[in-house]
């Protein structure tokens, strides 16, 4: 086993990379949490996107004649009805709208309390190139006083919020990268020069210093490794939470952002990509320093 082969020089009993594990734990809590929050928000994004691409919602605005706003929503179906690129439509009663702004205004809300518009949710086909646009053009020649909210204009703007949110986290991401790199190499020379007698001797029986980067590459991924799982270990219990706690709110103001299969195999593959950093740097730090001091 790689984690515990035998080593010529006594790494093991380094006072100075004890603290290795820890630092390193620390690192891949971060980078764990970093990497759920890039996932959920990208995930988040995606279905908000599947899920309002397309989608429009006609307000048909109330008069004082109630027969005269029946009409008018007739005529609104009849025209949505005989247009080819008008995939579906449905028009939502009095009952399905108090529903909706319960959240909002409270349960107090009943029927004849407020100036409620007509709602029509409408989805239009997927290969067309008819705009929102195209659709109020169309109405506006035999309907007056309807309104017609495109998502699209809301869901560009929170997506390229959530994108920026990504970009953050992946800048920090590599944050952590570099710091894990930076305490391997600081912990790799210090292990260097501690053993440097021990390293001369070697070379003078005809080891490589290919074979002396082993070691301390074989050493970091050990550390890496025990590290990497405690971080894992602090980290789960950390997103359940989060989750748990994201669960709870009301799916109408945050949609699900459970894992699924391939992020979970992503996050638990964070130990393992940490240790293969540590592994690389020590060895890329031993074989630079070797070519210098002997």
């Amino acid at each position: 086993m790689i984690l515990t082969a035998r080593s010529d020089l006594p790494l093991d009993k380094d006072e100075h990379s004890r603290f290795l594990p820890w630092l390193i734990a620390f690192m891949v809590f971060l980078s764990t949490l970093a990497v759920a929050g890039m996932l959920v928000l990208n995930a988040t994004a995606s279905r908000w996107d599947t899920g309002v691409r397309g989608n429009l919602t006609i307000q048909v605005v109330p008069t004082d004649d109630a027969a005269v706003d029946e009409a008018r929503l007739n005529e609104v179906l009849t025209v949505l009805a005989t247009t080819p690129e008008v995939a579906r439509y449905n028009a939502l009663d009095e009952t399905r709208l108090i529903s909706l702004l319960e959240p909002w205004v409270g349960p107090s809300a009943v029927k004849g309390d407020l100036p409620l518009p007509r709602l029509i949710d409408v989805g239009l086909k997927h290969a067309t190139d008819f705009t929102a646009e195209d659709l109020g053009a169309l109405l506006g020649e035999r309907v007056k006083g309807v309104v017609i909210d495109d998502h699209r204009v809301w869901l560009d703007r929170l997506v390229r919020m959530i994108e920026t949110f990504e970009a953050l986290a992946l800048v920090v991401l590599l944050f952590i990268v570099m710091a894990t790199a930076g305490t391997v190499v600081f912990t790799t020379r210090t292990g260097l020069a501690i053993h440097r007698e021990a390293i001369e001797v070697l070379h003078l029986i005809g080891a490589h210093d290919d074979y002396i980067a082993r070691q301390f590459a074989n050493r970091a991924l050990g550390l890496g490794i025990h590290g990497g799982l405690l971080g894992l270990v602090l980290a789960l219990p950390t997103l359940w939470m989060l989750t748990h706690l994201a669960s709870s709110l009301d799916e109408r103001l945050l949609p699900d952002i459970g894992f699924g299969p391939w992020h979970w195999i992503l996050v638990l593959a964070m130990p393992v990509f940490v240790a293969l950093i540590a592994m690389t740097t020590a060895k890329v730090t031993v074989m630079r320093n070797l070519a210098r001091m002997l």
